[in-house]
C-alpha cells in the first residue's frame, strides 16, 4: 500500500472542517480498486456516469458531503485512473493486493489515514452511482466520538456509506479480509451501529454484473440543469 498525493483536475469549493482546532474531524474513504471481474474485467473506477468517470462521481460525493481529507484506494487500472481521473485534492492510495477483495482495500485505506487527525471516516464504494452527497452528509452527521459507528439505512437494511470512528480502525483493519470489509466487525456490534435513514436520499444499488450497467446514466443535455446528488 502506498499513498501518492493528489490527482489531477479541479474540485468543488471549500469543505467544512471539524470542530475544535479547525482540523479535519471526519475523513472520506472511497474504495475504488475493484477489477470488475463479473463485468468482463472492466475496472469499476473507469466506468462512465453522467459524462464523468465513476471514481470522480463517488469522490465528489464525499467531498460535497463534507468529508476531509478524502482518500481514494486504487487497484485495477490504477495507472489509467491516475492519468484520466480528475481527483485533485484527494489522496490516492495504491493497493497492490486489490485482487484479494474489498477487505484489502479497506485495510490500505485505513492505514493511509493514520496520522491524518481525523476522528472518524465515512467509507463509500465506487460502484454505487446512486449514493450522492446527501447520504454522505447524513452519515457524516452521525459522528459523535472517535468510537462512534453509523451506517446508512435503506428500508431497515444497513448499507453504505458507513462511518467508522478512529478508535476502531486498527481492529477493523486487522479483521478485514476477502470481500467482507468491515461487515463482520459491524455485525458483532450491531447495537452500537447508529442507523441513518437514507432511503429518500440515495439508491444503494451497486454495479456487479452487465445487467447492472443500466444504473449508469449518459451525460445530461448541455442545456439541462445540474443533477442534484444521484
Amino acid at each position: 500500500m502506498a499513498a501518492h498525493g493528489t490527482g489531477a483536475g479541479s474540485r468543488p469549493g471549500p469543505v467544512p472542517l471539524g470542530p475544535g482546532d479547525g482540523g479535519p474531524a471526519v475523513a472520506g474513504l472511497l474504495l475504488a480498486a475493484g477489477g470488475g471481474r463479473r463485468l468482463g474485467g472492466r475496472p469499476k473506477a473507469l466506468l462512465e456516469h453522467r459524462g464523468r468517470l465513476l471514481v470522480e462521481h463517488a469522490a465528489d460525493a464525499l467531498v460535497a458531503g463534507g468529508c476531509r481529507p478524502v482518500h481514494v484506494v486504487l487497484g485495477a487500472g490504477r495507472e489509467e485512473v491516475r492519468a484520466r481521473a480528475r481527483l485533485a485534492g484527494c489522496v490516492l492510495v495504491d493497493n497492490p493486493e486489490w485482487a484479494e477483495g474489498v477487505g484489502s482495500s479497506l485495510r490500505a485505506g485505513l492505514r493511509s489515514l493514520a496520522g491524518s487527525g481525523a476522528q472518524a471516516v465515512v467509507v463509500a464504494l465506487v460502484d454505487q452511482p446512486g449514493v450522492g452527497p446527501e447520504a454522505v452528509r447524513r452519515v457524516r452527521g452521525a459522528h459523535r466520538s472517535p468510537y462512534g459507528l453509523a451506517a446508512a439505512s435503506y428500508r431497515g437494511r444497513r448499507g453504505h456509506p458507513v462511518l467508522l470512528g478512529a478508535g476502531h480502525w486498527a481492529r477493523i483493519a486487522s479483521a478485514a479480509s476477502g470481500d467482507r470489509g468491515a461487515r463482520d466487525f459491524l455485525r458483532a456490534r450491531r447495537e452500537a451501529v447508529v442507523p441513518v435513514d437514507c432511503g429518500d436520499a440515495a439508491d444503494p444499488s451497486d454495479i456487479n454484473v452487465p445487467a447492472d450497467l443500466r444504473l449508469l446514466r449518459p451525460p445530461p443535455p448541455s442545456n439541462a440543469p445540474p443533477a442534484a446528488g444521484l
